[in-house]
């Protein structure tokens, strides 16, 4: 070993390496890798566990109670601090790797950094098969770990000590691109983690990163000039993009100059407060009645940093079939999109310039003048909606309503699969930047309880997560409840249950099938029974109640802020009023049936497809 090596284990190394690595957060410089989600087995707490051990001061480590779950935190982090920084998530081999597998499908799908590092067979094979390897008879190099390369957008598995100085800078690369943002995961054998090699001195220099801004082409730019100037009734969808670009300023601006209504997605919805002046409402199966009317008449849609999934778009019928798109992503997949025209480039470096090129040029204000009308009609009916009433059970609009009455202006609200994004996506009035996540990427049950453990990390002392849960998303992954706990990380958890999987069962009767196999009543079991929430989230450690109306429930709420962890709030709610939305939505729906009303459901289902923008 020379003066310009250090003698190190593959696992030392690598966390050496990670430990120098930094990133500018606002001008101060912050450690690039927050800390490390670990849960320990046979293929990472000999090797990786010791060099972690190591470096607990530096990078601490989070002890997870279930790889998915503590995954999802990870991710949740990520979203909160706008994909400045990011964590690690770490498991052994076999199915600690595999049950992390939906948790970077949901970062792949909702573009966010994350890096997995999962322990690996032997390279050298001598002791195959090992505990909980899975042998491919045809394929002796393939593993389990193989089921990450389709969700994650960097993969490798680490065969030899020296490959690490080639991957984990194109790992970082990969998840600080704002094109090619996603999960990174790295395999490595157990055999070469613990290997010695004299890594060079410069491997481990300090590195400060800085997330990159490509300036779109003058050529797209001037193109989308000319479009945006010769419509009558352009329309803005804001994205997730805009946030992470932190755009949203000079997007909301340029908005009110121009005259142009804003609409948002579900990824999209905390780029501006509820009352911006050209703000309209969310778009799409889950928006509101104002945004999709504006829609439907809008010549030109300027959409930024959205990936235009089916949920925005209506399965693309909301809009006129000769309505132009103009696309402005990071990502090239995204913006050629639907025969939009491609503007490839940072959000907040596009608008910038494109703002200083439309010059004076604005539409007329009668047009965002009918957005804001139709913005107001729309918060009439969520007032309605939203109104206490007397009914035996309240409904998830009431529940909404009141908690988002009850939430601060940092607050950070949180939900993910089942009736809520919906709910909260139309009913959740934002009051400050950067307070919603609604994981709807991937739309993954569990994210909810194991992002608001990830979001409290990311917070701080600035605001609280408040987690809204069906019971069904809490039976599926709840653990995290206790992460919290032993972690002092406090949230305050509002579990709604309304007995089942209860938006699944709505879709299923739309649809024309008859109520199986969803909510509780309706499924193969020795009687409808409910579970206790409150003693389940009690014996985590958590301090809990259960209410029964909508008044309990602002109590409840009341003493949550005042609490010193984690508390948990039950409630149960209407399983079958919700509120209305009027876009489309592409399904499958049987072609033949014998039953009169999936026969009808076909039919419209058929119209739907009639009306869809071809494109794509």
């Amino acid at each position: 070993m020379s003066s310009n090596t250090v003698r190190l284990t593959v696992a030392q190394a690598i966390v050496k390496y990670l430990c120098n690595q930094f990133i500018m957060i606002d001008g101060q410089k912050s450690p690039l890798f927050a800390g490390v989600f670990a849960i320990f087995g046979h293929g990472n707490v000999t090797c990786l566990g010791e060099a972690l051990e190591s470096a607990k001061d530096t990078l601490p480590t989070w002890r997870g109670q279930n790889e998915q779950s503590m995954t999802l935190a990870a991710i949740a982090f990520a979203k909160t601090m706008k994909r400045k920084q990011m964590m690690i998530a770490t498991s052994s081999i076999g199915p600690g790797a595999t049950n992390m597998v939906t948790a970077a499908a949901v970062a792949h799908a909702n573009r966010l950094p994350l890096l997995i590092l999962s322990g690996d067979v032997f390279d050298n094979r001598r002791p195959d098969p090992v505990l909980q390897q899975v042998e491919n008879f045809d394929s002796p190099t393939t593993t389990v770990n193989d089921c990450f390369r389709p969700v994650v957008r960097y993969w490798d598995r680490i065969t030899n000590p020296e490959q690490i100085i080639s991957s984990f800078p194109q790992a970082i690369a990969s998840m600080l691109d704002p094109a090619n943002c996603g999960p990174a995961f790295v395999g490595m054998c157990q055999d070469v983690q613990e290997q010695a090699f004299d890594y060079p001195v410069a491997f481990f220099q300090e590195v400060v990163h800085t997330i990159p801004r490509p300036r779109p082409d003058s050529r797209s730019l001037e193109a989308a000039k000319e479009l945006i100037m010769t419509a009558q009734n352009p329309l803005i969808i804001a994205g997730g993009g805009v946030k992470y670009s932190g755009a949203e300023s000079i997007l909301g601006e340029l908005a009110v100059k121009r005259g142009i209504p804003i609409t948002e997605t579900i990824a999209g919805k905390g780029n501006f407060t509820h009352e911006h002046p050209a703000h309209i409402g969310p778009i799409g199966v889950v928006g509101s009645t104002s945004a999709n009317q504006m829609a439907a008449e809008a010549d030109l849609i300027i959409a930024v940093g959205t990936r235009l999934q089916d949920f925005t778009t209506g399965s693309w019928t909301v809009f006129q079939q000769s309505a132009k798109f103009i696309a402005i992503n990071t990502a090239r997949w995204d913006a050629h999109k639907h025969q939009s025209l491609p503007v490839v480039g940072d959000a907040l470096e596009t608008l910038t310039e494109l703002d200083c090129l439309l010059d004076e040029w604005h539409v007329e204000a009668s047009w965002l003048k009918q957005g804001k009308k139709a913005f107001e009609e729309w918060n009439s009916l969520l007032d309605d909606l939203q109104k206490p009433t007397n009914t035996p059970l309240p409904t998830y609009a009431q529940v909404v309503g009141l908690v988002n009455q009850s939430a601060g202006e940092s607050d950070r609200m949180i939900t993910a699969a089942g009736g809520l994004p919906g709910e909260t996506s139309k009913g959740w009035r934002v009051k400050g930047p950067n307070t919603f996540d609604c994981e709807f990427g991937y739309s993954c049950m569990g994210y909810e309880v194991a992002a608001g453990w990830g979001a409290a990390m990311a917070m701080g002392s600035t605001g609280t997560p408040i987690v809204l849960v069906g019971d069904g998303s809490y039976l599926m992954m709840n653990s995290d409840i206790y992460s919290t706990v032993l972690t002092g990380h406090k949230m305050i958890v509002v579990v709604c249950d309304n007995g089942g999987f209860a938006v699944i069962n709505r879709l299923q009767n739309y649809k024309g099938g008859e109520s199986f196999n969803n909510q509780i009543e309706d499924c193969k079991v020795k009687e409808p029974f409910y579970v206790d929430f409150s003693k389940h989230a009690e014996s985590m450690g958590a301090l809990t109640r259960t209410v029964s109306g909508l008044s309990d429930l602002q109590a409840a709420l009341d003493w949550s802020k005042t609490t010193d962890r984690t508390t948990v709030i039950t409630i149960k709610t209407d399983p079958f009023q919700w509120t209305p939305g009027d876009a489309s939505w592409d399904l499958g729906v049987p072609e033949i049936s014998t039953k009169e009303k999936v026969q009808q459901a076909r039919l419209e289902q058929n119209e739907i497809r009639s009306r869809q923008r071809i494109g794509v």
